[in-house]
């Protein structure tokens, strides 16, 4: 089976109308790239050796920042115990404990592992529907020990959700 090319963080949020969900959350900042340039991550690999490690697909999400199509990874309906490691570098970063289940095509979460997941600032994006004076950003969440782009922080029927690229993590079940 083909992977769906990964829509870009600008594309998703333009047409589905999920910029609305973020706002109220919105801070003044420069737009963040994947981690930080001045951080100094505990996993560090050259393009070469993170191509080598991760699938294209998933090298676009959390290597690039860039968003799956909602549905297309089988973690959103991933209902067994277990827990959901960065695919970057297998840092324990969920528990299938906090998960939320929500019909929106992506993985959600009531709050990481702790001292799992750092977060960045992007925007503001005009295809956002933002204007680059109004001040608004997405918070971005990303692994803390490789830097890797795992998803957005939103807010979902007034309850702050950790979104995550199902292409950002491995799932492994709870062993009976």
């Amino acid at each position: 089976m083909t992977a769906r090319p990964p829509l870009t963080r600008r594309r998703f949020f333009a047409t589905s109308g999920a910029a609305a969900l973020t706002a109220g959350t919105a801070h003044a900042a420069s737009p963040a790239a994947t981690g930080s340039e001045d951080m100094v991550y505990e996993v560090q690999r050259t393009e070469a050796e993170w191509l080598e490690h991760l699938d294209e697909f998933s090298y676009f999400i959390l290597r690039k920042g860039l968003t799956e199509e909602p549905k297309s990874s089988p973690l959103w309906m991933e209902f067994r115990d277990g827990t959901y490691h960065c695919k970057g570098c297998d840092l324990t970063s969920y528990d299938a404990k906090w998960k939320i289940i929500l019909d929106k095509g992506w993985v959600f979460f009531d709050h990481s592992q702790p001292n799992a997941v750092l977060t960045g600032i992007d925007g503001p994006v005009p295809e956002y529907g933002q204007m680059a004076d109004s001040g608004k950003t997405v918070t971005e969440l990303h692994c803390r020990r490789c830097g890797s782009h795992l998803g957005h922080l939103l807010i979902i029927n007034r309850v702050m959700t950790h979104c995550i690229n199902g292409a950002a993590l491995n799932f492994r079940p709870l062993e009976a």
